[in-house]
């Protein structure tokens, strides 16, 4: 039990630290290699053109009548977002991700849970589109409007649906063999990056685009029951009693941590701070609802209020 307690203890720190490892997370010897900043060059001009295009987009809009559109704090998550990829994806974390699974985590954690709600609620579509040439805009507009392209964007973006593939995309990536092929190959490994991000944006983006299908009630179902099963995973990973990733075996030995202690304080992470934000978005939700249906109670009543004194002057 105290083997526990120390183990979530040193979870919350890690957590909160994401650039900076503690004085026993030093490699041994020459069995891993040394953390540092890497620039993979898919990713470097991938991150480099999309913040040129959407500057460009932002020039142009200050530049137009849609200037009175733009919102700084769009901008501003926008920018979070795209530093928190930097981050995740160029800084030490990716390195020692592939060395120690807790770390890794943590790199999944800043992908679904930072980066991808920021994207959403950055809104970057627009600016995006705005950098483009006017006959590209156009076309752009008008495949958007097709009877295909909305039916087929309707469909993945619906809450039930987004759910759905966000936590299929969660737990398959988790299935040890796939997990460990990530790993090991590059490739592989950039298409779970991928689809962890994909899911996540669809994931986010009724929350922030609200409609019908997700007041805020269904909102704390949606984002409770995202808690609930990342939580339960991560509680399968931090109570194995043996381990999942045959990857982390040598690697996680040579910082100074068995790779059992390794993967259950990627399965704590998994399950405290992340099941925490997730809560504490839920209860945000719950706290908008209630004021909701205050609102609604209290326009009701007033109504009710007015009809009856109509009803007396009559």
């Amino acid at each position: 039990m105290n083997s526990i307690r120390r183990t979530r203890f040193i979870a919350w720190i890690t957590a909160g630290s994401l650039l900076a490892l503690p004085a026993w997370a030093s490699p041994i010897g020459d069995v891993v290699e040394r953390p540092a900043w890497t620039w993979p060059p898919v990713v470097v001009v991938c991150l480099l053109l999309t913040a040129g295009i959407y500057s460009l987009g932002i020039s142009k809009m200050l530049r137009s009548d849609a200037k009175s559109s733009l919102r700084r704090i769009a901008v501003l998550y926008f920018v979070l977002g795209w530093i928190s990829l930097v981050v995740a994806l160029d800084s030490p974390i990716h390195e020692i991700g592939e060395q120690l699974f807790w770390v890794h985590m943590t790199q999944h954690e800043i992908l679904m849970l930072i980066s991808a709600p920021l994207f959403v609620f950055g809104r970057p579509l627009i600016p995006l589109l705005f950098a483009l040439p006017l006959s590209w805009r156009e076309r752009a507009a008008a495949l958007g409007r097709t009877k295909a392209f909305r039916k087929a964007w309707n469909t993945i973006s619906t809450p039930i649906v987004a759910w759905v593939l966000s936590a299929i995309a969660l737990w398959i990536w988790h299935i040890p063999w796939l997990f460990d092929q990530a790993v090991q190959s590059d490739w592989i490994h950039a298409a779970q990056h991928t689809t962890f991000i994909v899911t996540a944006l669809l994931f986010w983006w009724p929350l922030a685009n609200r409609t019908s299908a997700l007041d805020y009630g269904a909102g704390v179902a949606y984002v409770f029951t995202t808690a609930l099963h990342t939580s339960v995973l991560g509680a399968l990973l931090t109570f194995a009693p043996r381990v999942w990733y045959s990857s982390y075996l040598a690697t996680a030995f040579a910082w100074h941590i068995t790779a059992l202690e390794d993967q259950q304080l990627g399965g704590l992470i998994m399950w405290i701070p992340a099941g925490t934000l997730l809560l504490i978005v839920a209860l945000v939700l719950l706290f908008k609802w209630m004021n909701e249906s205050d609102a609604r109670w209290q326009y009701t009543r007033m109504a009710d209020l007015t009809r009856s004194s109509n009803g007396v002057i009559q």
